[in-house]
């Protein structure tokens, strides 16, 4: 388990996203609005790392690995077969021979020193006896019997050294770094920890999160619709795209009156059992609007209204609770599109970062020809675009139709965010940035 300070369950200093961006600063822009590189600083300042967990493998898809894992077995543990043949001694093969066969060997089985001047039938994963140093395919070999009743093959030569022959530690060498602190575990992660005889391993504890959304116009799906008011479809999209993350869902009341009381006490009762509290509506700047003024009721707020589109009004702050700790507070637009984009730049690196995961940190970055035209004021946009290759090959972006914070079907079919600096025009066939939204 890492020992570095910075690595232990408490808050911790994070290097500055203004620096990642490429900005010396991260100043107010116009109209009292801050820029994105703001907002993720504001993420990362002084964020709670999760505790480390011992876990069966078998329940760790998805987890984040807490320490570095070290191979203890060379895989394949001995020289095998990639394939049925029959192996033998270049030597004795020769420009091809009649070899008889000495032994036979199955996967599993034990196989004993080959003889001289012999060849042994062997099967796909058996291991190569000692002596043997190539293997022929079944296909190419030639049966027939001898004339004292046993059975010869002709293995045509000449034969490579090593050929068909997966040899010991090819994939794995005993002692190496199988698998690196902040992994997150996948399938094929999973696969070489088994293929080590491990049955737990230290991950970080899964970021407990409480979820609402705000609105007296919200009711749940699956109820009769009455003027005025909406289904909500916040409120499961972001509890799956939370769990996409890696994050536990463990507060998610279906709604939060539109009251300053109501809300208050909402984020006070989140605060006694989640590492992060996310909110949905409530953070511009009606009369209706009461997350931001809760939050600096109860803690205090780091940052607020951005440059960015969509998701201008996002509300970041810290609520201190019952046990002494600094609870994050991310309050997203209610806006579904919004809500969904707010998801990707700012949960997604926050979930990284408080539990050391590299894959999450940060969205993979693709520089590819737009297909689409587009301008903005002093806002950076983030089209939901699909990405596919032009006719010369090359990738292109296509941007959906009608980007409105409030259709949501652009964001279904999305594969990737365009970034669209302030104060810029993209013409088609512009060099165009896209986020990456990989799932």
């Amino acid at each position: 388990m890492p020992t570095d300070a910075s690595k232990d369950p408490h808050s911790r200093p994070s290097p500055s996203a203004a620096a990642e961006c490429g900005c010396d600063a991260v100043p107010v822009g116009a109209k009292g609005l801050a820029p994105l590189a703001s907002a993720l600083a504001a993420l990362r300042d002084n964020c709670p790392l999760m505790p480390a967990e011992r876990v069966a493998v078998s329940d760790a898809a998805g987890r984040v690995l807490a320490e570095d894992v070290h191979a203890e077995l060379d895989v394949p543990p001995a020289d095998n077969s990639q394939m049925d043949g029959y192996c033998a001694r270049v030597a004795d093969i020769g420009d091809g021979a009649w070899l008889p066969i000495s032994q036979r060997i199955a996967a599993g089985q034990p196989a004993t020193p080959l003889a001289v001047a012999s060849c042994a039938r062997l099967f796909t994963g058996a291991e190569i006896p000692d002596g043997a140093d190539v293997v022929v395919m079944q296909e190419e070999v030639t049966l027939r019997e001898g004339e004292d009743g046993t059975t010869l093959a002709w293995l045509p030569g000449p034969r490579p050294r090593g050929d068909n022959i997966r040899v010991q530690g090819r994939d794995v060498s005993k002692g190496n770094r199988l698998l690196a602190a902040g992994t997150r575990l996948d399938a094929a992660a999973l696969g070489l920890l088994c293929g080590q005889g491990a049955s737990h391993v230290m991950v970080r504890r899964k970021v407990r999160v409480a979820l609402f959304a705000t609105g007296d116009e919200l009711i749940e799906p699956g109820q009769p619709l009455k003027p005025g008011q909406i289904y909500n479809s916040n409120r499961v999209m972001l509890s799956q795209m939370l769990s996409d993350f890696g994050a536990e869902v463990v507060l998610a009341p279906l709604n939060v009156a539109d009251t300053f009381e109501a809300t208050r006490d909402a984020l006070a009762s989140a605060a006694q059992q989640a590492d992060l509290i996310v909110t949905c509506g409530g953070v511009s700047v009606g009369e209706e609007d009461h997350v931001r003024p809760a939050i600096e009721a109860l803690g205090s707020l780091d940052l607020w209204r951005l440059a960015i589109k969509p998701g201008k009004p996002l509300a970041l702050g810290r609520i201190t609770s019952p046990r002494g700790n600094a609870v994050r507070v991310v309050g997203l637009p209610g806006n579904p599109v919004s809500s969904w984009v707010g998801g990707w730049l700012f949960l997604r690196p926050l979930l990284g970062e408080m539990t050391d995961c590299t894959a999450l940190r940060e969205l993979k970055r693709l520089t590819v020809r737009a297909a689409f035209s587009a301008d903005t004021a002093i806002r950076q946009d983030h089209l939901r675009v699909t990405l596919s290759p032009g006719s010369d090959g090359q990738l292109e972006a296509h941007a959906f139709p009608d980007q409105n914070s409030a259709v949501l079907s652009s964001c279904a079919g999305a594969q990737a965010l365009a970034v669209i600096p302030p104060h810029a025009q993209i013409n088609h066939g512009d060099d165009v940035e896209c986020l990456w939204l990989e799932r």
